[in-house]
């Protein structure tokens, strides 16, 4: 059976925030495809089933943080009048009970599976790095140097920002305050 939506389209949309990994509900919209206007006034119309660990709506700072970290403006998401709502993992599973369709059921059932494949690969990772600090303390000094290197590749690299626009190298000495080259 070939897959609704591929886990790693819906791997990317998933953001860790406040400490939870949460879906925003336009891309929820976007998936379900139902008008982001719509996903969130069924949602108002069963607020009683989305309590503060199942969906919470973001600070001004967290959306432009959000926005920044997907390198999107702030009309990218239809150039919204308030702040978007996320979903956590159990009120993505809530969404289904209230849209109330066959595709929200099926993209559901590829959400969780999304969910589950990352909670695994964050559950091997610590288990790869518990399984390095054991061998690191059975042997001795001289394998330190691999240990840091494989330690290194762990690590996920650091992005550096880089500056935009231009860079302009002149020498004072050969202009003056007016901007225009001095005689010689």
């Amino acid at each position: 059976m070939k897959a609704l939506i591929p886990v790693e389209m819906i791997e990317r949309k998933i953001y860790l925030i406040r400490g939870h990994k949460v879906m925003l509900d336009s891309d929820l919209a976007k998936l379900y495809e139902v008008p982001t206007r719509r996903l969130n006034e069924q949602v108002k119309r069963n607020i009683s089933r989305f309590p503060a660990d199942f969906m919470f709506q973001l600070t001004d700072e967290e959306a432009d943080n959000l926005r920044s970290q997907i390198a999107t403006s702030s009309s990218a998401h239809g150039g919204r009048r308030y702040l978007p709502f996320v979903f956590t993992e159990q009120g993505v599973a809530m969404l289904s009970s209230v849209l109330n369709s066959e595709r929200a059921v099926q993209v559901n059932i590829a959400i969780m599976r999304a969910f589950v494949k990352l909670r695994e690969l964050m559950a091997t990772h610590k288990d790869l790095a518990r399984k390095l600090e054991e061998m690191e303390k059975k042997y001795d000094t001289q394998f330190k140097v691999v240990f840091d290197a494989i330690r290194g590749l762990m690590t996920p690299p650091e992005t550096k920002k880089r500056k935009i626009g231009f860079e302009v190298r002149e020498s004072r000495a050969r202009y003056g305050t007016s901007g225009r080259k001095r005689p010689r």
